[in-house]
């Protein structure tokens, strides 16, 4: 496995993104006992004021943790640990060079590893976006003691026996004909705001050049769009437990998502936790809900857990 690693350079001085970096390794899966290294942020209050309550942030695709940085210091200030990761093939995390290294499993697995093997989270209040959810729903499948709590944003969990849509087949033929992959144009485009020159330098910092994508070009093909796509089968099992789990569970989507935008009732009607539930829709926010409504998504996320502390 041919690993590429983006210089510390291009992180220095981002907009908004004070936080100090951190670094764990976890196994390649090539089957030659080859290790990757991990990038994640592990914000805490001051000490005395911890909640107890740990959040971890998971970011979708093509961005990295920098989709967290006015949304971790207001959960902070709330006294809740944050930890974010960088996904394999994002952010400040070693990037495989070759599409064929990324599978949704190696992704489960490259996260299960950092999260619960290496930094042995448990009691996790988890706010998964995109493809956050995508993996963090398999998580929640998989290892269920591990959470209290669950707030999901314009995210699901595709079998491959469902019509993902038109705006998704747009998306992924643009994803993989587009000659340069502008990340920070690419975002910027969904969301309501916009974003500042500086936020889309920061979302652009982690690929120098257009051999860094490999992993962001890939993952619109890991959603499984047919009933035999690899990872069909394992989401199928997911929803078997998901559809039992009594683990409380919010929506907070956005209204101007145009791809998944009415989302929400799949998993509010499928998952007993969500029950009864204070489901919100986040006004004037894109699929980058994070980067318009910082504040408005921290505050769902701090009055969930206070109201199912």
């Amino acid at each position: 496995m041919r690993v590429l690693r983006t210089p510390e350079r291009r992180f220095s001085d981002l907009e908004d993104y004070g936080f100090r970096p951190r670094y764990l390794s976890v196994r390649a899966g090539d089957g030659a006992g080859s290790r990757l290294r991990l990038h994640y942020l592990d914000v805490r209050p001051r000490s005395g004021r911890w909640s107890g309550e740990t959040v971890l942030l998971l970011h979708g695709e093509p961005a990295w943790s920098y989709s967290w940085r006015q949304v971790i210091p207001r959960l902070v200030a709330a006294g809740h640990r944050c930890v974010a990761p960088d996904l394999i093939g994002f952010g400040r995390s070693d990037k495989p060079a070759a599409r064929s290294d990324y599978t949704y499993q190696r992704h489960l697995d490259w996260l299960r590893e950092a999260v619960f093997g290496r930094l042995g989270l448990r009691d996790v209040t988890m706010a998964c976006h995109d493809w956050g959810g995508l993996l963090g729903l398999r998580l929640l499948a998989e290892h269920p003691r591990r959470f209290r709590r669950v707030v999901a944003s314009n995210t699901f969990l595709a079998t491959g026996d469902q019509d993902l849509g038109e705006a998704f087949r747009r998306w992924r033929e643009y994803s993989q004909t587009v000659e340069r992959f502008e990340v920070g144009a690419i975002i910027a485009s969904q969301t309501v705001s916009g974003l500042s020159p500086g936020a889309r330098a920061a979302y652009d910092a982690p690929f120098p050049d257009e051999s860094y994508k490999s992993g962001a070009r890939h993952f619109p093909m890991l959603v499984p769009s047919t009933p035999d796509d690899p990872a069909a089968e394992p989401n199928r099992r997911a929803w078997r437990v998901l559809e039992t789990l009594p683990t409380p569970f919010l929506c907070a989507f956005s209204d101007h998502d145009p791809g998944i935008a009415g989302g929400a009732p799949a998993l509010i009607d499928r998952i007993p936790g969500a029950a009864g539930q204070p489901h919100t829709v986040i006004k004037d926010a894109g699929h980058f809900l994070q980067d318009d409504k910082a504040s408005e998504l921290a505050a769902t996320v701090n009055d969930f857990i206070s109201r199912t502390g």
